[in-house]
């Protein structure tokens, strides 16, 4: 499009809530687009604006780019809630024509709103998102005493977040629900999450949690080496102790996507995605049970996003390429690691664990190829012997860990 594209954000206190300069730039467009609720905030005429208003179709963003050409070489204003670069349409806009071609007018955000009414630094306080995406995805956050505040989808959001929190041991957390932020009709409903029994409320809230740990609930950590009993498995998992040192060789860092070639119960692509919140993993897992596994492990753990696809090496094709990969299964079947390896991106990681002397046959043999790093691992538990301890041992690990080189490509 040739016109600079404005977005305007709009709060629940509508148009008189507006700056003087943000009305303006509503009143001068010749197309409105926005939600229903949001361009009946405009009021019409002198007082307001003529443009032609363009609710929002459903769904909204592969309907973007034609709606944008229909109205080629007019002045269009969008409405967006709040700041519309906080989780918002402005976003998604800036990405699809260009920051040079979008003027963003802000309006306080629901998380600016929310600390200011609580008293919490914003700063300080994590924001999820639950608007587009699995109410567990909250769960990596919870750690006791911790405060955040989650973007609802609904009225039913705070009720779904009253049922996830006990069922993973964090009842006695309070929750605050404020709706309506900034307009006439805002009003905060408080509560703790076991005794929640408010009636469903408006559809336009924040929930702000404070976390309450149950005693005998399980601490899992954003920190790699979850305990064994957090996930469901049919023996194939990696233990907790060969796990954290899996994680750290494999280093995953924000944006990163991993491979998980051979998955299992799933754990290593899980605690790579609950390393940072946009981390990002592909499980790789040809038994079907298993993949169901892992389906549930994921979403119960907070990263139901976990891709999951077939057997290696067919399913690798077409899959993006990783910054890193983990093959912990598969490591003797033809063609895998030969995939892997050059699909591996120039600089990204690759880390192997072999348990059987085949496959540890294997990892020598391209670690002499390809150079890195040698390391075995061996660990002992403590566990009853008669009225006694003993210790005994776990399968000893071979890992072999890698850095892809530019010239290898």
């Amino acid at each position: 499009m040739t016109e600079l594209l404005t977005v305007v954000g709009i709060g629940a206190d509508g148009w008189s809530g507006l700056s003087s300069n943000a009305q303006r730039a509503i009143t001068d467009a010749e197309v409105l687009m926005g939600s229903t609720r949001q361009l009946d905030m405009v009021p019409d005429g002198d007082d307001g604006s003529d443009a032609v208003r363009v609710p929002w179709p459903s769904p909204l963003v592969p309907a973007l780019p034609g709606l944008l050409a229909e109205h080629e070489g007019r002045r269009v204003c969008v409405l967006a809630s709040g700041d519309p670069m906080f989780h918002g349409i402005g976003v998604t806009l800036t990405n699809l024509v260009g920051p040079e071609r979008v003027r963003v007018i802000a309006h306080p955000s629901s998380a600016s709103l929310a600390c200011a009414r609580l008293g919490w630094a914003l700063h300080e306080t994590p924001v999820v998102s639950v608007v587009n995406r699995p109410v567990e995805v909250i769960t990596p956050e919870l750690a006791d005493h911790r405060r955040f505040l989650v973007l609802s989808r609904d009225a039913g959001t705070p009720a779904a977040l009253a049922v996830l929190l006990q069922e993973n041991g964090y009842g006695a957390s309070e929750l605050a629900v404020l709706e309506q932020l900034g307009g006439d009709r805002e009003r905060i409903v408080r509560g703790r999450a076991d005794g929640w029994d408010h009636p469903t409320g408006d559809p336009l809230n924040v929930v702000a949690v404070r976390c309450a740990r149950g005693v005998a609930t399980l601490r899992l950590t954003r920190m790699p080496g979850l305990p064994d009993e957090a996930y469901e498995s049919d023996g194939q998992l990696t233990k907790q102790e060969i796990r954290a040192l899996t994680l750290s060789a494999l280093a995953p860092a924000p944006g990163e996507l991993l491979w998980d070639v051979g998955g299992g119960a799933g754990s290593i692509g899980i605690e790579w995605m609950r390393a940072a919140a946009d981390c990002r993993a592909i499980g790789f897992e040809r038994d079907p049970d298993r993949a169901a596994r892992i389906e549930t492990n994921a979403r119960r753990l907070g990263v139901p996003g976990l891709e999951i696809r077939g057997s290696a090496p067919d399913a690798l094709a077409g899959a993006p390429r990783p910054d890193a990969i983990f093959l912990g299964g598969g490591v003797t079947a033809p063609g895998v690691f030969e995939t892997c390896w050059d699909r591996l991106r120039p600089g990204g990681r690759m880390v192997v664990n072999a348990v059987t002397a085949e496959s540890e046959t294997l990892v020598l043999r391209w670690h002499g190829l390809h150079g890195g790093t040698l390391r075995k691992f061996q660990v002992y538990r403590g566990g009853p012997l008669g009225g006694f301890t003993a210790w005994r041992p776990q399968l000893p690990v071979a890992q072999w860990i890698a850095t892809k080189k530019e010239s290898t490509l």
